[in-house]
């Protein structure tokens, strides 16, 4: 087995702490990769402090994870010792059924393994990236381009699909009205994505406070929607809203906000269920979604396009100290980060 240095939350609710946990040998189409970056998401705290039901104790968080090979199975040919190259979500499915065989890896109807709180296909509990290192199978390693820091290129790996995938699947692009919904670790990417590909981009937030910063990244307008005259004011004008927050809102408001055929999608996951109306919904054939991150090809595709397009987000590098850790999580609860922690995952060791 194969040692690495991690942070380990040991149950629900528990503090973080330095462990020492295994990862197993190279099997044939196995990469194994040293960390350098692991990108804080807002589920690691949800999954860590058990908001989403039942979870896998111990737990080492952490699904945007970019690094450098270090080693390769004897039947890797994709990559090499020394690439740069990231993982996501996910890290096995069983590559056969249609929505696999389609490149649409995340509704695996086996069930996709993820990158930590899940179990292997052979029973064994998965690792995340808040750690030195982790072995993964070939087909679900992307490659980090040389335009992207990899610092910056870890939050892309769920963060970053989480929002591109579904602005590409419901066609945001030239003559198309965009509007996201909140302006924070998810929001601002989407608010690049959806201006690199040529819709008219309007950011929704409870006040003022990050305009001048949607702005600059790329929004077109920008409404507060504690005032409440922005909703009679936006009243049926889009064809695409993109809900990036995890908190409950009033779905019925936001609905009304679709012109007809226009589409409602949720990426952020509330823990408490959303209600609405259903007459918001067929007045005017509008339609309310919900997005997984994406597939292993249209996460390679989203690296790319943010190369070739300066799309970044804006990041905060931390050490690996569990109490700096800790604090972190505390500060994304409080939405007091611009926009998403980065922990340098070098820095961990056995002391």
């Amino acid at each position: 087995m194969i040692k690495s240095h991690a942070l380990k939350i040991q149950n629900a609710g528990a503090s973080m702490e330095h462990s020492v946990i295994e990862r197993r040998e190279l099997r044939k189409h196995d990469i194994l990769i040293d960390i350098r970056y692991s990108g804080i998401c807002h589920s690691d705290i949800h999954q860590g402090e058990g908001d989403w039901g039942e979870a896998i104790f111990p737990m080492v968080p952490g699904h945007e994870i970019a690094g450098i090979v270090a080693a390769v199975g004897s039947d890797v040919t994709k990559f090499s010792v020394g690439d740069r190259v990231g993982v996501g979500c996910f890290v096995d499915s069983c590559g056969e059924c249609d929505y696999c065989l389609a490149g649409d890896e995340q509704y695996c109807t086996k069930g996709v393994v993820q990158t930590y709180n899940s179990l292997d296909y052979d029973g064994q509990p998965t690792y995340g990236g808040y750690s030195q290192n982790i072995v993964v199978t070939d087909r679900f390693v992307v490659r980090i381009p040389d335009k992207l820091n990899m610092d910056v290129a870890a939050p892309l790996l769920c963060a970053g699909i989480t929002t591109y995938s579904p602005l590409k699947h419901w066609n945001a692009g030239p003559g198309k009205k965009v509007a996201i919904v909140g302006m924070g670790g998810l929001g601002h990417l989407a608010v690049q994505f959806a201006h690199a590909m040529g819709a008219e981009v309007t950011v929704l937030s409870q006040s003022l406070s990050k305009q001048e910063e949607a702005y600059t990244l790329g929004a077109d307008h920008y409404y507060a929607t504690r005032d409440q005259d922005t909703f009679s004011k936006l009243a049926g004008s889009f064809d695409l809203i993109l809900n990036t927050v995890a908190a409950n809102l009033d779905v019925n408001a936001y609905l009304s906000l679709l012109r007809v055929d226009g589409t409602l999608v949720n990426v952020g996951a509330p823990s408490k269920p959303d209600t609405y109306s259903v007459f918001s919904l067929i007045l005017a054939r509008r339609s309310l979604a919900g997005s997984l991150v994406g597939g292993i090809r249209e996460t390679q595709e989203m690296l790319d396009f943010c190369a070739e397009h300066g799309i970044a987000p804006m990041i905060e590098v931390i050490g690996a100290d569990p109490e700096e850790v800790q604090h972190a999580w505390e500060r994304v609860k409080q939405s007091d980060v611009r926009y998403r922690f980065v922990i340098d995952t070098e820095q961990l060791n056995g002391n």
